[in-house]
């Protein structure tokens, strides 16, 4: 499965539309016009027009010899200056299940067991400085070329997207010195990818914790984002759900906590009238009633059910919210500001001076409002994390959404995986054959795979 338990994933896992993939449908088109003229020359042997700078290399080589040519093919990433991979077990699902050819009467002969196969674990750290003569392959093939070409296409789009997704995530955490970054990109992209999306997202931040020491958590927002390993989506309150409220803030939260099961955190979404400390003290101080009051009660779960956990400022970049006294510069004010965060905290801790508690209950609100945390969300990513970070405004948790996805050139998202044939194998001889510009490379971490 990953670098941490040495183990993979079943195939089973993927769900993996065999029939479709085994006959091209998902591979570029000049591998199924590559594979049927292999195909071809393998079964009828026509002649081939080889150059005498060839025969002279290679000796003769006959069509049919060229048609079964077996290869060793070679994937690495073009991430500078690493990626951490992930998509190494759907491919090898692919491989596995897909990889052969079809006899004249259409029936499938898989013929995975005649390759060799090397792999590393999801939640490899894979290097690349920039010179794809020196490079660091996530995975090896061996064999017959027309049996597994056609998975080219579909094995670097699994690599490229999932690795991007766990890099990103992972660059995300450092930027946020290990705080919990929750995972917030489901509403970006098709419904399809969710789950190949969230394993990364959990790959990216075992990684983190396991490098750096740290125990940052693991939150997705979708079921399918944790179907592969066993996770649950959570989530808040929707700004939709204040507004079937009628706008309502404590109400729609007091009614959370009361329905919803005690092992979903209560996070407030406080932005909805602009007003997020307001909106903020409001819901504390009817949630703190009820605490207490089933508290006096003896009702000691009913009033965990009533334990604010967080509040979640998401305000738009094109507001300034009530809090914040306008400055010169406008960026200073829109949207969910240090300013805006510091304000909150400040409130929050001393929510509890203004509720007319008996001096027995006072050390308790205390700790209950002082308890509840900040979830920033609404546009953040690394640079702007980092910013934060570095003027220590007191965000307990991040959430992050579009970023998680980005893939550009101009911020180094950009995860590249290259497929090159390095070697052909020519009269039980394996004979080097990468194009100019690329070599075999190495990479310890491979591992055979059976």
């Amino acid at each position: 499965m990953t670098v941490f338990d040495r183990e993979r994933l079943d195939p089973a896992t993927f769900k993996l539309d065999v029939a479709r993939m085994r006959e091209g449908w998902y591979s570029d088109k000049y591998f199924s016009n590559l594979v049927g003229l292999l195909l071809s020359l393998g079964q009828d042997g026509h002649a081939i027009d080889w150059s005498e700078e060839t025969i002279h290399t290679y000796g003769p080589v006959s069509a049919r010899d060229v048609g079964n040519t077996v290869v060793e093919m070679q994937i690495f990433t073009r991430r500078e200056p690493y990626a951490i991979i992930v998509g190494v077990d759907k491919s090898l699902a692919m491989l596995q299940q897909c990889t052969g050819y079809f006899t004249d009467d259409g029936v499938f002969v898989n013929t995975f067991d005649t390759l060799q196969v090397e792999a590393v674990h999801d939640g490899h750290f894979a290097k690349f400085g920039g010179n794809p003569q020196v490079v660091s392959p996530v995975l090896r093939v061996r064999g017959r070329y027309r049996d597994f070409a056609m998975l080219e296409t579909p094995i670097l789009g699994t690599l490229t997207r999932a690795s991007r997704v766990a890099t990103n995530v992972y660059e995300t955490l450092r930027a946020a010195n290990g705080k919990t970054v929750l995972f917030f990109p489901a509403r970006f992209d098709a419904h399809e990818v969710q789950a190949a999306d969230g394993y990364a997202y959990s790959i990216a931040v075992q990684s983190f914790n396991q490098r750096y020491t740290m125990d940052a958590g693991i939150s997705v927002s979708t079921d399918e984002q944790g179907s592969w390993w066993g996770g649950l989506g959570g989530g808040t309150v929707a700004h939709a759900a204040i507004a079937s409220f009628l706008g309502d803030t404590p109400a729609v939260m007091m009614a959370f906590a009361r329905e919803r099961p005690i092992e979903i955190p209560r996070i407030a979404l406080v932005d909805f009238h602009n007003d997020c400390v307001g909106e903020s003290l409001r819901v504390m101080k009817r949630m703190f009633a009820e605490y207490r009051r089933c508290i006096d009660a003896g009702d000691e779960y009913g009033a965990e059910q009533f334990r604010l956990y967080a509040v979640r400022p998401d305000t738009s970049s094109a507001l300034r919210d009530v809090s914040v006294a306008p400055l010169g510069d406008p960026r200073l004010d829109m949207g969910v500001v240090p300013r805006l965060v510091f304000n909150l905290r400040a409130a929050i801790d001393t929510a509890w001076e203004a509720w007319d508690l008996p001096e027995a209950w006072q050390d308790r609100a205390r700790d209950w409002s002082q308890h509840v945390k900040i979830v920033a969300s609404g546009g953040f990513n690394p640079e702007r994390i980092e910013r934060f970070e570095s003027l220590q405004v007191p965000v307990d948790i991040y959430a992050v959404g579009s970023y998680l996805l980005q893939n550009s050139n101009e911020d180094g998202t950009n995860t590249d995986f290259t497929a090159d044939l390095v070697r052909v194998k020519v009269d039980e001889v394996w004979r080097d054959v990468a194009k100019v510009g690329r070599s075999p490379g190495v990479n310890a971490a491979l591992e055979v795979v059976s």
